[in-house]
């Protein structure tokens, strides 16, 4: 097997040959083994399972696996941003639908059939008299008593943008 060390002729290198090889020997059927079967370790796409071919830290086979698999990830939180923002979006639509008809007071329970949800709103306002306006985006109301709602649209959120 090593017949190219009976051709060295100094001593030392041959020692020194001898004792690289007495380390190495218990390993030399782990090494054996692994390069046999490297190939037979085969990387599968995250998403569909298929056999990965190319680069060896790829995870995906193609652009539409990576975007499903993250899609699906994040699919949770993006539901609950998705929902919040479509409520905020529809009640900012009904304030802005009663304010560009050009009502001023609106009884709560107008707003309440039209389906808006007290709940949800982007700021809250306080003037210097100490009334709280809740606003959703730039449309707001604040309440006046008697379940009525005074509305109003905040010129200073329009000018930020």
């Amino acid at each position: 097997m090593f017949d190219f060390l009976a051709n060295l002729n100094h001593p030392l290198k041959l020692n020194r040959l001898l004792i690289i090889y007495s380390r190495l020997y218990p390993f030399e059927n782990v090494f054996l083994y692994l390069y046999q079967n490297i190939s037979a370790v085969e990387k599968k796409c995250l998403d569909c399972g298929d056999t990965l071919r190319g680069r060896t830290d790829k995870k995906f086979c193609s652009d539409q696996c990576r975007n499903n698999y993250n899609n699906r990830l994040n699919r949770d939180s993006n539901n609950f941003v998705r929902n919040v923002h479509g409520l905020l979006r529809k009640n900012r639509r009904i304030l802005s639908d009663l304010y560009s008809e050009g009502k001023v007071k609106v009884h709560k329970d107008a707003l309440f059939a039209l389906g808006y949800n007290f709940s949800f709103f982007t700021h809250i306002i306080e003037t210097s008299h100490g009334h709280k306006f809740h606003y959703c985006f730039e449309y707001g109301y604040r309440e006046t008593g008697d379940d009525f709602l005074e509305l109003s649209q905040n010129s200073q959120y329009i000018e930020y943008q």
